[in-house]
């Protein structure tokens, strides 16, 4: 149970809102209009649920800019209160860091640069020339290669591999069982059909504030650099292959899987299970929808789904189509039988 209490004032300080009621009022914790009890803050997304809030149980809410004054209920009125909620529960949940050092059972190598604030889990094994920034949080059984350099207020979670060379930026996480810096997938095949690898030399760079998912892997490069650009949000179980660009504030939903150079823009959103066949360029602020292939260069803005994937509303037509084959099948059929026949009394005559 969270302690942390907050005034209703300081709350719409910190996400620009305009309060209604009383403004003085402490809450002490953040949850959704259902579960909400008294002393703590809910939010309304949307207008048609107000009657759910009228039944909740909590304080105070967050609601859009159009919920007129409700008497004897205390409201912070926000653009998006969605994003507002994401913000004040974060500072509800925020603690100080707590620095534990590093746990007798890690390995730590040779000529490795460690800030003293860090707190660094049993079986961590650390490899050579390794630098970590301040406020670093590795969790148990993660491995760090050789010469990895890993940025202030990172965290790293349990059984997370990051391997050598690898740069990770400030205020990175990086969820269980992730790899950062395997060998990318190259290899090159001989006349009778066997494979050669391609040595895969490169290395990983992830900017400040990417959050990377559960099992996700991240391919070094080939030669050069694997970049995820500052912002980047990952989801679980992502695999991006080696030379991949990945641009900043992109959204990466799960299962997406990106062939190596394939390379985004800035905001650009993949929906879960979607793909890029590689060597290929989205631009900013492409919309890729689920279960969608990507084979060709995507113009800004662009807005796609399918396989292979088109205009999402080309899409959505063919797709209203495709259900409509086997009714379409049978007309064709009996239009064709029709026509035969209407054929033979035209060669009768």
């Amino acid at each position: 149970m969270n302690s942390k209490e907050m005034n209703i004032a300081e709350l719409a300080g910190m996400v620009g809102g305009t309060v209604s009621g009383d403004a003085g009022m402490t809450v002490r914790g953040f949850a959704p209009l259902e579960a909400a009890g008294p002393g703590e803050l809910s939010f309304l997304v949307r207008k048609s649920r107000i009657e759910e809030l009228r039944a909740s149980k909590a304080s105070a809410f967050l609601v859009p800019l159009d919920i007129e004054e409700m008497p004897n209920l205390t409201l912070i009125r926000v653009k998006d209160p969605n994003l507002a909620g994401a913000i004040i529960h974060n500072a509800f949940l925020a603690t100080p860091f707590e620095a534990k050092g590093i746990h007798p059972r890690a390995h730590v190598g040779s000529d490795c640069r460690i800030n003293h604030e860090v707190s660094i889990g049993p079986l961590v094994v650390i490899g050579d020339r390794v630098t970590i920034g301040a406020r670093v949080s590795i969790e148990a059984g993660v491995a760090i290669g050789d010469d990895v350099e890993i940025g202030e207020d990172t965290v790293i979670k349990a059984n997370a591999v990051i391997a050598y060379g690898s740069l990770i930026g400030k205020r990175v996480i990086i969820h269980q069982g992730a790899v950062i810096g395997s060998d990318g997938f190259g290899f090159a095949t001989d006349e009778r059909g066997c494979h050669v690898k391609r040595p895969q030399v490169g290395i990983v760079r992830i900017d400040d504030e990417v959050d990377i998912g559960a099992n996700t892997t991240i391919d070094r490069a080939a030669y050069g650099v694997t970049w995820v650009k500052s912002g980047a949000k990952i989801d679980n179980l992502v695999q991006i292959g080696h030379n991949c660009v990945i641009g900043e504030n992109s959204i990466l939903v799960a299962q997406v899987g990106l062939a190596g150079s394939t390379i985004l823009g800035r905001n650009v959103v993949m929906g879960g299970k979607a793909g890029a066949k590689g060597h290929i360029h989205l631009d900013d602020r492409v919309m890729v929808a689920a279960g969608s292939g990507v084979h060709d260069d995507q113009p800004k803005g662009a807005m796609i789904g399918g396989y292979p994937a088109i205009p999402i509303r080309n899409w959505t037509k063919s797709a209203s189509i495709f259900v409509k084959l086997p009714e379409m099948l049978s007309d064709i059929k009996r239009l064709k039988k029709d026509l035969a026949l209407l054929q033979g009394k035209i060669d009768e005559e």
